[in-house]
């Protein structure tokens, strides 16, 4: 059973759409990725949670959103998806530091990463370079090359 997570910038837009179908048909298909986690900040993770959303309609998949914090008041993700998890231990991190927890978390219990990276700065460059550094096999729907 192989996993895949997800990290992107927050200013992606819909033209990377048919791209990251592709990339996650061939997971499945070609590498037998069944499990994928996705974070809930920006565009990107929102953009993938639909296109999962649709594909496991029709594939014998699972996805999680993986939140970086407990869900208070009114959490589109806990009222509109049943496969919300927290990392184990999350509770103990300082807010401040919760996210960088989370993908690191996502990153170590996957095999493969699929990102949007266009400039090597920022939080999704941060964690696309941690992946590949893992030994993560990477997919970069962006621009940006290490």
């Amino acid at each position: 059973m192989a996993k895949c997570t997800f990290f992107g910038h927050s200013d992606c837009d819909n033209s990377i759409k048919r791209a990251l179908i592709d990339k996650i048909h061939y997971l499945i298909e070609v590498e037998n990725v069944n499990v994928f986690y996705v974070g809930n900040n920006g565009f990107y993770d929102h953009l993938v949670i639909s296109v999962l959303e649709e594909i496991e309609k029709n594939k014998d998949i699972k996805f999680f959103v993986v939140l970086s914090q407990m869900p208070t008041g009114n959490n589109y993700f806990v009222e509109n998806c049943y496969n919300t998890i927290l990392p184990e231990g999350i509770e103990t991190v300082f807010p401040k530091f919760a996210v960088i927890y989370r993908n690191k978390w996502m990153i170590d219990r996957s095999d493969f990463v699929v990102t949007y990276v266009n400039r090597p700065y920022g939080g999704a460059a941060k964690f696309y370079e941690l992946a590949i550094k893992k030994g993560k096999t990477v997919f970069n729907l962006g621009k940006y090359k290490s």
